[in-house]
């Protein structure tokens, strides 16, 4: 069975990245619909090696020819038109922000919490969560089952790319021009972005902290539990693609570091590449293209024995995106969810 498959932002870096991870993965699709503004009516997007798809306007298509949707076009996007396609009978899997907390549609990750899922219904909407809450919930969620967390800090250094292909060539513009004395004006940052890092990712609140802070603190909740203390500090580094995470998580129960990292190798979209020694861990260099979570550097606090430590990278793009929102949709296929059309 194959389903007609709408990919709203299609032009995008993720929604790009979408079509690229739908044709790899072999979903069953009958009809891949790329849409975007009326000012990229006509471009062309690659699907697969050999197919190119021709750019719809959005505003004109008929979400009833859809069975499933995969927004990744902004807030703003996904607040007109997602209710637009989920009265239609579309299910609507919103890379955006502006679903995530609506207790009427459910945030998923596969790996974490599937059972979630069919909390849709009402809205007939799904929401990804944030790329770092993705990576992060991810690590978690094994540790979790068997230690109990009660706190996690969190200081992410985060890829430009998490802020569109803007961001991407404005680290690269301002790279360039240091070898050939071409100084350009930040424009997509707060701050020079080439070597340099920015501790300062979406806007401030009242409290100081940053609102990509206060998602991974609430999407954590939602995803994982409610009772989880999350401190986030949030990093913007001068990195392509890969967001990095130093994660240091207090538990309930004691720790045993050997339980924990075998914990980890036999979880679901976990990679441990951890040895004490050069070149013994991952960095995002590696895991651009990358499909699973990668963990290094696990070890113990010397004065808490329920205390863990440990490094957690990942392809933004990817898990933090676009592979997330297509296991949601495969999760929604495997669960018999979708009614094709």
């Amino acid at each position: 069975m194959s389903y007609n498959i709408a990919i709203v932002g299609s032009t995008g870096a993720v929604g790009r990245e979408m079509l690229e991870t739908l044709s790899y993965r072999k979903f069953p699709c009958k009809n891949v619909y790329a849409l975007a503004s009326k000012s990229s009516l006509g471009k062309e997007v690659s699907f697969g090696e050999d197919k190119v798809l021709k750019v719809q306007a959005l505003e004109d298509f008929d979400f009833s020819k859809a069975d499933i949707a995969l927004f990744s076009a902004g807030s703003d996007v996904s607040k007109k038109f997602a209710p637009i396609a989920g009265k239609n009978k579309c299910i609507v899997i919103d890379n955006s922000s502006f679903f995530r907390m609506d207790k009427d549609v459910p945030l998923i990750v596969p790996e974490v919490n599937p059972n979630h899922i069919t909390d849709f219904k009402k809205k007939n909407i799904i929401a990804n969560p944030n790329c770092s809450t993705i990576q992060m919930v991810t690590a978690l969620s094994p540790l979790h089952k068997e230690f109990t967390i009660k706190k996690v800090f969190v200081s992410t250094y985060q890829a430009v790319s998490g802020a569109g292909k803007a961001a991407m060539d404005e680290l690269f513009n301002q790279t360039k021009g240091v070898y050939v004395n071409d100084t350009s004006m930040p424009e997509q940052f707060t701050k020079k972005i080439s070597f340099n890092v920015i501790p300062h990712i979406d806007v401030f609140m009242d409290d100081g902290s940053t609102k990509e802070e206060w998602k991974m603190s609430v999407e954590t909740n939602k995803i994982l539990d409610k009772n989880i203390q999350v401190t986030a500090h949030c990093v913007r580094v001068p990195v392509f693609i890969g967001h990095s995470e130093a994660i240091f998580i207090e538990c309930e129960k004691e720790i045993n570091e050997a339980k924990a990292r075998n914990i980890l190798r036999k979880a679901d979209g976990i990679t441990v590449v951890d040895h004490r020694a050069d070149e013994g861990y991952v960095t995002p260099a590696e895991v651009a293209g990358e499909d699973d979570v990668y963990i290094s550097r696990i070890r113990q606090n010397n004065f808490n024995k329920n205390n863990l430590v440990f490094w957690c990278v990942s392809d933004n793009l990817r898990k933090g995106a676009a592979l997330n929102a297509i296991q949601i949709a495969e999760l929604l296929i495997s669960k018999k969810l979708v009614s094709k059309k």
